[in-house]
């Protein structure tokens, strides 16, 4: 299966011009096979909004008219699957940041940001109330996340044991977040084994450069393709999910045998899914001090 990621610019605000804009690098990575495409966060509408307010008036549901453009791209090309990020108008006037994947010409998935950092519209957006889940595209099984997701490594391994061969991190990574471009997408596919498609945006949005460095990684952790400057581009990497799904890792026949999955001890994890303590840190014998 061929992947991509597509590193490309937004304009702030702008809803038509940049769907057109998406189902034109659509159609630029289908004529290169790719299978599945995986866009930037909030990429039909910008990030760096200074109000709900203002955010609000590019917020739309999937099943607004402004999304024509991107279906007929699809339909032009019904067997590509597409990740993308942008600003959901839900019910009861909740706004979320969420990714949507587009499978056989119609959504088939959808994720609301969980982490959000005091950064950009995550200020002003609700809170995602959706479980971490997969969904298929094509032959893979695919999980989404978004950007500040990926810097905590539970909601990664929640999406590897529910059956990702696939995470698609939507992403807007500023020049501040340079370490974590480079640092977190080889780490979380190693550590799940399977495949990581870190796609950013670029260019400069009122007060903030963002800084490309898309990438691709493998199960094991190696990256297949890298974005090394802040250039728009679009990212290609043929992929193996039996590779992905195999999560028994024989490094010396008999004699090293992993398995990321089948050696978890989740009896000795109860600390990560308790609230954080700031005053009472925990000790190794399992006291507070």
């Amino acid at each position: 299966m061929r992947v991509a990621a597509v590193q490309m610019d937004v304009s702030l605000a702008a809803l038509a011009e940049n769907i057109q804009r998406v189902a034109g690098r659509l159609a630029d990575a289908a004529a290169n096979g790719a299978e599945l495409v995986v866009f930037p966060e909030c990429v039909l509408c910008g990030y760096c909004f200074e109000s709900r307010q203002e955010a609000a008036e590019v917020a739309i549901g999937l099943d607004d008219p402004a999304w024509q453009p991107l279906r007929d791209a699809l339909a032009a090309h019904p067997g590509v699957s597409v990740s993308l990020g942008f600003l959901e108008a839900a019910e009861a006037g909740q706004m979320f940041n969420s990714s949507v994947l587009w499978s056989g010409g119609k959504p088939v998935g959808l994720y609301r940001k969980i982490h959000l950092p005091q950064l950009g519209v995550d200020r002003f957006v609700d809170r995602g109330d959706r479980p971490y889940r997969t969904w298929p595209a094509g032959a893979a099984n695919v999980g989404m996340a978004i950007c500040y997701d990926s810097s905590f490594p539970e909601p990664m391994r929640v999406l590897g044991l529910a059956g990702a061969d696939v995470i698609a991190l939507s992403t807007n990574w500023p020049v501040a977040a340079l370490r974590t471009a480079l640092l977190v997408p080889p780490a979380r596919s190693m550590e799940n084994h399977l495949y990581f498609v870190a796609a950013n945006r670029v260019g400069q949005e009122r007060s903030f450069q963002f800084c490309g460095r898309s990438s691709i990684c493998g199960p094991d952790g190696i990256e297949l393709a890298r974005a090394d400057d802040d250039s728009e581009q679009i990212l290609y990497a043929d992929i193996d999910l039996e590779a992905a799904r195999n999560k028994r890792i024989e490094r010396t026949v008999g004699a090293h045998v992993i398995d990321r999955f089948a050696d978890r001890r989740p009896e000795f994890y109860e600390a990560i899914v308790q609230p954080a303590q700031p005053d009472q840190p925990v000790q190794p014998d399992g006291g507070a001090r």
